[in-house]
């Protein structure tokens, strides 16, 4: 036997517990040991971990704190396991708990949304201790999701009044040409992805009811000039498509007991070649004023589907 393989068993207490943490048919064991090596046999509550000394450390320590997040009432997700290991790999003393367990809204489903990283909780900490938050990294890292949640659990507690939801109208890298209909229909393609995550956060009919009352405005950044947002939680997106001036108008739009978050990725700038992103910009003049949190993502946050990080892993290589 190689020297280097090692066991390690578990003993679980509770039988629900424990068939939650397996999944139907043992499919979250069966993912671990695909993305690990290692293998996994489950007899009732006992686990039994072979494999490399690294992983089987590893794998222990993941199933052992996720099995006591299903103690805490936490619904475990097929996603967390993977989540789960990205976090315990880069840091293997952190506490999960300490993450999973933050718990940002609860959508219409009864899906519990949550950050999924350190660097998601350190922006969801960020967001609730200072008045401006700029979130910058690749795409698929939970930015604007997790700024829309924040902003509709503000809303439900009733810290604000209203949520306004910015972009700037920039084609990425194409030419549309003409779009038909009124000014609504002509910039209702820029701004769907924000519509997506209020549907998805509140369902559409809620959604559709915040937007009628105006108490949810989704506008093109352009809109935003000339006014003052009070009470309000506002989300300007795609922020590295603002231009220095546009960003500095947004900025300055901002009033009492009011919090804004600015999202954006840095590496995918659509603007004409001679201008310089207003996102850029404001990290240089900024990030020392106290008030104004900078968090950043990188491609170990991604949260969207795994073969994401690998494109994003690609074209890093570049």
């Amino acid at each position: 036997m190689n020297a280097n393989v090692i066991h390690r068993e578990i003993t679980f207490a509770d039988n629900n517990h424990a068939c939650q943490l397996y999944g139907d048919l043992n499919k979250n064991l069966q993912s671990l040991e695909k993305s690990t090596g290692v293998t996994i046999n489950a007899r009732g509550t006992n686990l039994r971990i072979t494999g490399a000394a690294h992983d089987v450390e590893l794998i222990f320590a993941l199933l052992n704190q996720l099995y006591e997040l299903i103690g805490k009432g936490y619904p475990i997700y097929s996603s967390d396991f993977a989540f789960g290991l990205r976090i315990l790999e880069s840091t293997p003393k952190a506490r999960l708990d300490r993450i999973f367990l933050d718990k940002v809204y609860v959508t219409t489903q009864n899906r519990v949304v949550s950050p999924k990283t350190k660097n998601q909780k350190t922006y969801i900490d960020a967001i609730r201790n200072n008045d401006i938050v700029f979130g910058i990294g690749p795409a698929g890292t939970g930015k604007t999701y997790l700024a829309v949640a924040m902003a509709v659990s503000a809303l439900a507690s009733g810290q604000v009044r209203s949520i306004i939801l910015a972009r700037p109208a920039v084609e990425a890298g194409e030419k549309l040409g003409f779009l038909p209909g009124d000014l609504a229909q002509k910039v209702n393609p820029y701004l769907r992805p924000l519509h997506d995550a209020l549907n998805d956060l509140l369902g559409p009919d809620k959604a559709f009811d915040f937007i009628e009352q105006n108490t949810i405005e989704i506008a093109p950044l352009a809109f935003m000039r000339g006014r003052t947002l009070s009470n309000a939680f506002i989300i300007l997106d795609e922020a590295q498509n603002t231009t220095k001036e546009q960003m500095k108008m947004f900025l300055t739009r901002i009033g009492f007991d009011s919090r804004a978050v600015i999202t954006g990725d840095t590496t995918q700038v659509d603007l004409p070649v001679k201008s310089h992103s207003g996102l850029v910009e404001a990290r240089k003049l900024l990030s020392d004023i106290d008030g104004i949190k900078f968090c950043s993502f990188s491609k170990s946050d991604v949260v969207r589907h795994p073969l994401v990080q690998a494109i994003i892993n690609a074209y890093e290589k570049q």
